[in-house]
Protein backbone atom coordinates (compact mmCIF):
# COMPACT_ATOMS: atom_id res chain seq x y z
CA UNK A 1 0.00 0.00 0.00
CA UNK A 2 1.27 3.27 -0.52
CA UNK A 3 1.30 4.44 2.82
CA UNK A 4 3.12 1.33 4.21
CA UNK A 5 6.55 2.06 5.94
CA UNK A 6 9.12 -0.66 5.43
CA UNK A 7 12.57 -1.13 6.71
CA UNK A 8 14.42 -4.06 4.95
CA UNK A 9 17.37 -5.93 5.77
CA UNK A 10 20.61 -5.56 3.47
CA UNK A 11 20.45 -9.00 2.30
CA UNK A 12 16.84 -9.34 2.23
CA UNK A 13 15.15 -6.56 -0.05
CA UNK A 14 12.06 -8.65 -1.11
CA UNK A 15 10.55 -8.94 2.72
CA UNK A 16 9.99 -6.13 5.60
CA UNK A 17 11.25 -6.90 9.09
CA UNK A 18 8.48 -5.00 10.17
CA UNK A 19 6.03 -2.32 9.10
CA UNK A 20 5.98 0.80 10.95
CA UNK A 21 3.16 1.69 13.47
CA UNK A 22 2.02 4.55 11.02
CA UNK A 23 1.65 2.42 7.88
CA UNK A 24 -2.22 2.80 8.07
CA UNK A 25 -1.95 6.81 8.74
CA UNK A 26 -2.72 9.44 5.87
CA UNK A 27 -0.21 11.46 5.00
CA UNK A 28 -2.19 14.38 7.20
CA UNK A 29 -3.08 11.94 10.11
CA UNK A 30 0.54 11.32 9.72
CA UNK A 31 1.49 14.58 10.14
CA UNK A 32 -0.38 15.20 12.60
CA UNK A 33 1.23 12.61 14.56
CA UNK A 34 4.69 14.19 13.98
CA UNK A 35 3.58 17.33 15.16
CA UNK A 36 1.97 16.14 18.56
CA UNK A 37 5.21 13.76 19.04
CA UNK A 38 7.42 16.54 18.31
CA UNK A 39 5.92 18.91 20.73
CA UNK A 40 5.96 16.01 23.36
CA UNK A 41 9.59 15.06 22.30
CA UNK A 42 10.75 18.57 22.90
CA UNK A 43 8.40 19.08 26.51
CA UNK A 44 10.25 15.94 27.54
CA UNK A 45 13.58 17.17 26.30
CA UNK A 46 13.52 20.48 28.12
CA UNK A 47 11.56 18.85 31.18
CA UNK A 48 15.02 16.10 31.21
CA UNK A 49 17.72 18.88 31.38
CA UNK A 50 16.00 20.80 33.67
CA UNK A 51 15.85 17.47 36.25
CA UNK A 52 19.31 16.61 35.26
CA UNK A 53 21.43 20.35 35.44
CA UNK A 54 22.62 19.19 32.00
CA UNK A 55 22.09 20.97 28.91
CA UNK A 56 22.04 21.75 25.23
CA UNK A 57 24.75 21.57 22.61
CA UNK A 58 25.94 24.99 21.47
CA UNK A 59 24.58 24.69 17.95
CA UNK A 60 20.92 23.96 18.61
CA UNK A 61 20.51 21.61 15.49
CA UNK A 62 22.09 19.39 17.29
CA UNK A 63 19.49 18.86 19.25
CA UNK A 64 16.83 20.04 16.74
CA UNK A 65 17.33 16.54 14.84
CA UNK A 66 17.75 14.06 17.57
CA UNK A 67 14.28 15.44 19.21
CA UNK A 68 12.99 14.84 15.49
CA UNK A 69 14.52 11.89 14.93
CA UNK A 70 12.90 10.99 18.60
CA UNK A 71 10.08 12.38 17.58
CA UNK A 72 9.57 9.96 14.09
CA UNK A 73 10.70 6.89 16.24
CA UNK A 74 7.70 7.56 18.52
CA UNK A 75 5.27 7.69 15.84
CA UNK A 76 6.60 4.91 13.83
CA UNK A 77 7.94 2.54 16.89
CA UNK A 78 5.87 3.63 19.66
CA UNK A 79 8.57 4.67 21.57
CA UNK A 80 11.33 7.34 21.45
CA UNK A 81 14.12 5.46 20.44
CA UNK A 82 17.71 6.72 20.11
CA UNK A 83 17.97 8.08 16.53
CA UNK A 84 21.72 8.21 16.47
CA UNK A 85 22.51 4.30 16.22
CA UNK A 86 22.19 1.62 13.43
CA UNK A 87 20.11 -0.99 14.93
CA UNK A 88 19.28 -4.77 12.97
CA UNK A 89 15.79 -4.48 14.62
CA UNK A 90 14.49 -1.12 15.33
CA UNK A 91 11.10 -3.07 16.60
CA UNK A 92 12.82 -4.96 18.76
CA UNK A 93 15.58 -2.77 20.22
CA UNK A 94 12.28 -0.35 20.98
CA UNK A 95 10.98 -3.17 22.45
CA UNK A 96 13.67 -3.55 24.89
CA UNK A 97 14.22 -0.25 25.72
CA UNK A 98 17.75 -0.28 26.27
CA UNK A 99 18.27 2.60 23.82
CA UNK A 100 14.60 4.97 24.22
CA UNK A 101 15.45 7.94 25.23
CA UNK A 102 16.85 8.57 28.12
CA UNK A 103 18.80 5.52 27.16
CA UNK A 104 20.46 3.28 29.96
CA UNK A 105 23.89 4.85 29.53
CA UNK A 106 22.51 8.44 30.15
CA UNK A 107 20.22 7.62 33.02
CA UNK A 108 23.48 5.60 34.89
CA UNK A 109 26.10 7.93 34.13
CA UNK A 110 24.56 10.78 32.45
CA UNK A 111 26.33 9.95 29.11
CA UNK A 112 24.28 11.13 25.80
CA UNK A 113 25.77 9.81 22.69
CA UNK A 114 23.82 11.90 20.92
CA UNK A 115 24.62 15.21 22.36
CA UNK A 116 21.14 15.96 23.76
CA UNK A 117 21.91 16.29 27.25
CA UNK A 118 25.63 17.57 27.64
CA UNK A 119 27.65 17.73 31.16
CA UNK A 120 29.23 21.36 31.76
CA UNK A 121 32.34 19.22 31.30
CA UNK A 122 31.49 18.50 27.59
CA UNK A 123 33.66 20.69 25.28
CA UNK A 124 30.31 21.19 23.06
CA UNK A 125 27.87 22.05 25.69
CA UNK A 126 26.33 25.22 25.24
CA UNK A 127 24.56 27.87 27.57
CA UNK A 128 20.63 26.79 26.84
CA UNK A 129 18.68 24.31 29.14
CA UNK A 130 15.90 24.60 26.86
CA UNK A 131 14.33 24.66 23.32
CA UNK A 132 11.19 25.53 21.63
CA UNK A 133 9.29 23.82 19.40
CA UNK A 134 10.01 26.10 16.92
CA UNK A 135 13.53 25.82 17.01
CA UNK A 136 13.34 22.38 16.77
CA UNK A 137 11.07 22.44 13.58
CA UNK A 138 13.48 25.65 12.19
CA UNK A 139 16.46 23.71 13.03
CA UNK A 140 15.80 20.06 11.39
CA UNK A 141 14.14 21.25 8.52
CA UNK A 142 14.94 19.46 5.30
CA UNK A 143 15.87 16.30 8.05
CA UNK A 144 14.48 13.04 6.71
CA UNK A 145 14.58 9.47 8.72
Amino acid sequence: TPNTFAITSRTQTSSPLFVGKDADLSPEEREIAMEKATKAMTAFTNTYLKNTGTKLCADKSVPAVVIKGLAEHKVNLGAPLCPCRFYDNKEAEAKDGYWNCPCVPMRERHECHCMLFLTEDNAFVGEESSITVDEVIENSQGMKM
